[in-house]
């Protein structure tokens, strides 16, 4: 699915979700790590796209990594450690695709601005952004000219607001932004500012349509 403005130039930002779109999803394990820590019904606490409770104000950046994990140790009925939360999840980064990778190189490399804009907690972004992200000593930001994640902005998506706050910061029109995401919803909320899309099926089937859409 792409939607482009009547003008049908080309994006000035190429808008990335993470999950789902940079790197493959984990759900399922995500739930296995989450329910050996002692969580139970684990599928009701946890989502894809968009959290709630605890897990959604971690996100959200109401609650930092240390009072997460006392929450969860409350909800659990016994001590985690902060590695312990770190582990599960970090269950949802199944892979990260070389290909991927190669791809957004090749996009900066031909002048597009390429942004990340992500639902995603600091346990998650500790990780991306260290040298451990790609395997070869890279962190997500050098891939990416900037990063908008829930957890420091303090919004999250489909929320109107995080998409408002892009276009702010990075001083472009809605018509401008071609936005890359996995989630219907998420989709449809970037379309309801203006923005152009592409609904990604997963982490391995985007590029081809991107690719296209940038060459027409």
């Amino acid at each position: 699915m792409i939607r482009h403005d009547a003008q049908d130039r080309m994006p000035a930002v190429l808008l990335f979700d993470l999950g789902g779109v940079v790197f493959e999803l984990g759900y399922e394990e995500a739930v296995r790590r989450f329910s050996a820590l002692g969580l139970k019904n684990a599928r009701t606490h946890l989502d894809a796209s968009v959290q709630t409770g605890i897990f959604g104000q971690l996100e959200r950046g109401a609650i930092d990594k240390e009072e997460f994990r006392a929450a969860f140790s409350e909800l659990v009925g016994h001590e985690v450690s902060l590695s312990d939360c770190a582990h599960a999840w970090l269950g949802y980064l199944k892979s990260v695709p070389e290909e991927n990778l190669l791809l957004l190189r090749a996009l900066r490399a031909r002048g597009f601005r390429l942004c990340l804009l992500s639902n995603t907690n600091p346990y998650m972004l500790d990780y991306v952004r260290s040298s451990a992200f790609d395997g070869k000593g890279h962190s997500l930001d050098e891939y990416f000219d900037a990063l908008y994640v829930s957890c420091a902005c303090g919004m999250m998506k489909p929320e109107r607001a995080i998409f408002e706050h892009v276009l702010a910061q990075e001083g472009v029109a809605p018509q401008d932004v071609l936005f890359i995401d996995d989630s219907p919803r998420n989709i449809a909320a970037a379309e309801a500012v203006g923005m152009r899309t592409l609904l990604a099926e997963d982490a391995y089937r985007w590029k081809e349509a991107l690719q296209s859409r940038l060459e027409d």
